[in-house]
C-alpha cells in the first residue's frame, strides 16, 4: 500500500488512542498530516519512548521525513522526536510543536476507527486487533482517496492490494 499512497505533505499531527485488548488498554498511534491524509499507524503494547521512536522509524521510513510535528503533551512522543533528532545525519531537525487545536484533526479521525471498533465483540489478542485495526485503515486511507488509482472503486482498489 505504501508503494501506491500519494506523498503526504512536511507537517504532520501525532496522537495516540487507547484500544482495548482482551481487557487491557492497548495504544494506538497515528499520524495524519495537516490535509487530513493519513500518514501511518502503529499498534503497540505499551506507551513509551521505545514505541514511539519505533512508530517514527515506520512512519519517516514510508514517507520521508516531516518538516514539523504537532503533538499534545505526550512525554513519550516528544522523547522519540528528540531521539530521532540526534541519531538523524541531516541538519535539519524535526520540529515540535505543541498545540492542542491542532491536534483536532487527529481527535476527529479516531473517532473512524472507534466506531467501527465498537460494532465488534472486541479483540481477544494483540495480533488480531493489528491485523484487523491495518484492515480498517486501509480501507480509510482507499475512501479518502490516497491511493494513485483515479479510475478504480474502493472495493477493486482494496481487492488489489490484498492480492
Amino acid at each position: 500500500m505504501n508503494k501506491r499512497k500519494k506523498s503526504v505533505n512536511a507537517s504532520w499531527r501525532l496522537d495516540k488512542t487507547y484500544i482495548k485488548v482482551a481487557g487491557k488498554d492497548r495504544y494506538l498511534y497515528r499520524a495524519l498530516d495537516k490535509l487530513g491524509n493519513t500518514i501511518d499507524f502503529l499498534l503497540t503494547k505499551k506507551r513509551m519512548k521505545g514505541s514511539a521512536q519505533k512508530f517514527f522509524n515506520k512512519a519517516i521510513g514510508n514517507n520521508g521525513r516531516p518538516r514539523i510535528i504537532n503533538i499534545d503533551k505526550s512525554g513519550a512522543s516528544t522523547a522519540g522526536i528528540r531521539t530521532w533528532n540526534r541519531r538523524s545525519f541531516t541538519k535539519k531537525k524535526i520540529k515540535i510543536r505543541r498545540v492542542k487545536y491542532l491536534n483536532n484533526i487527529v481527535e476527529q479521525d479516531h473517532r473512524n476507527i472507534k466506531r467501527r471498533i465498537q460494532i465488534t465483540t472486541g479483540f481477544k489478542e494483540f495480533e488480531a486487533a493489528k491485523r484487523t485495526l491495518a484492515a480498517i485503515e486501509i480501507v480509510h486511507i482507499i475512501r479518502k482517496g490516497q491511493i494513485n488509482d483515479p479510475n478504480s472503486t474502493v472495493l477493486k482498489t482494496f481487492c488489489s492490494l490484498a492480492c
